[in-house]
């Protein structure tokens, strides 16, 4: 037994930790060791990924690249690899991911299995919309082989099911080209949530890549709205790129009620002065966060929550505007604060999170009953507006609200694997 946390760092308890590291034996060792639920890279904010004083199937060594055909880019590779090292594969030769997350360090499993978006949701959909075949063990030995067009409803349940149909062990993604691993940006600072929503709109048929920093204690809203395309440079700027590491964890988190206004006033003028137009790598778009590894310790030893909810578009400046407030009101605050659209298009799997709308991800150090409490409030505007909370970073979610914002639940419940249980499937689904 090891103590294993999420990213969010909000507990430590044990589990029994299986390796898996052989496609072949992957249904024997399922069948020796249940329930259970996979566990990747630990990326997951909450508990999605937990079972503690039970099962965790480790898929990190399930990372063997299968088949890549130059012609299609079409990939087939185990699951357990991770998108960082596909990205650093085959962007030399013209392809890449066509849907990333914040963080490189996700393994392809974890990505299906929280059908992961990115800062290009309004071209290219979720993670889920570039599978084109996947294999999922299941824990009575069974192997199912699904897609698009076989086995689609299956399918369906295993992309955005949070691992809760089986083990996918093996996966075959399409790529996209790109010239190169530059992206021509540009960062422009806006002061009111109305002038958010202006540039994205005008943006959205332009820019590949759209996403907004918030000043979530702002009076208007003020906030950094960044954009950007895939540029072909030639080969002659190198990468900037220099991670470094948050070596330990302070008695305290470094986010509170003392830094956090200064460390917004100052993140938002440093980067108004330096807006505009600028070349950038990939990494430094995609992953800014990457480069300060284990960045979540800065929160201290009660580790911290991330609120991730999607708002109809049509109610989405309302909603945004008195979640706003809420906050302010509250006297806590996001340093973490990550405002987008999403497009017009309904997500593939049945508990997807992606809905055409807009979504606000906001990062809050752990004060108990305080922070939980501003939830509630949350909470209370997510439900009018008729949006959902995103589970992969969820530890708290009330199930009556997980239950009006995932409206397939029932019809994905036939889909689950009775062998498999995490922390968030009691929580929210009994078992």
């Amino acid at each position: 037994m090891v103590k294993i946390t999420s990213w969010g760092r909000l507990s430590h308890l044990e589990h029994q930790r299986v390796l898996l590291s052989d496609c072949q034996q992957v249904a024997k060792q399922l069948q020796q060791h249940q329930p259970g639920i996979a566990h990747g890279m630990g990326r997951s904010y909450g508990d999605v990924c937990l079972n503690p004083n039970g099962v965790l199937w480790q898929t990190t060594s399930l990372n063997r690249f299968i088949h890549f055909d130059d012609n299609t880019g079409c990939l087939t590779c185990e699951a357990g690899i991770l998108l960082g090292d596909i990205q650093a594969l085959f962007m030399p030769r013209g392809w890449s991911l066509a849907v990333t997350p914040g963080t490189q360090f996700v393994t392809v499993g974890g990505a299906i299995a929280n059908d992961i978006h990115g800062k290009n949701h309004h071209v290219m959909g979720s993670f889920g919309d570039h599978v084109k075949h996947l294999h999922l063990v299941r824990t009575d030995g069974s192997l199912i082989e699904c897609s698009p067009t076989l086995l689609p409803n299956w399918f369906a349940a295993t992309v955005g099911g949070l691992g809760l149909t089986g083990i996918i062990t093996q996966v075959s993604l399409q790529l996209q080209p790109v010239p190169g691993p530059w992206l021509d940006t540009e960062t422009v600072p806006f002061t009111q949530l109305s002038e958010f929503f202006a540039l994205a709109d005008s943006s959205e048929s332009t820019w590949q890549h759209t996403v907004s920093w918030i000043d979530c204690l702002s009076t208007k809203g003020r906030g950094l709205f960044m954009r950007a395309n895939p540029c072909d440079i030639g080969p002659n700027l190198e990468p900037q790129c220099h991670a470094h590491t948050m070596r330990f964890t302070p008695p305290l988190s470094l986010v509170n009620g003392l830094t956090l206004k200064p460390l917004n006033s100052l993140y938002y003028q440093l980067k108004k002065w330096r807006a505009g137009r600028s070349i950038a790598h990939y990494q430094a778009f995609f992953y800014p966060l990457d480069n300060l590894l284990h960045w979540n310790r800065l929160y201290g030893p009660k580790g911290f929550y991330q609120y991730q909810s999607v708002v109809p578009r049509e109610v989405s400046l309302d909603a945004v505007a008195a979640m706003l407030a809420a906050i302010k009101q509250s006297g806590q605050g996001s340093f973490l604060a990550v405002l987008k659209t999403f497009g017009d298009r309904e997500a593939l799997g049945m508990l997807s999170f992606p809905q055409p709308g807009v979504t606000l991800a906001l990062d809050f150090p752990n004060r108990g009953d305080k922070t939980l409490s501003l939830f509630k409030r949350l909470d209370a505007i997510v439900r009018e507006a008729g949006g959902r909370i995103y589970m992969a970073k969820d530890a708290r979610m009330p199930r009556e609200l997980f239950e009006l914002g995932y409206p397939c639940l029932n019809e994905f419940l036939t889909y689950r694997d009775s062998g498999i249980s995490s922390s968030l499937s009691r929580r929210l689904m009994d078992y």
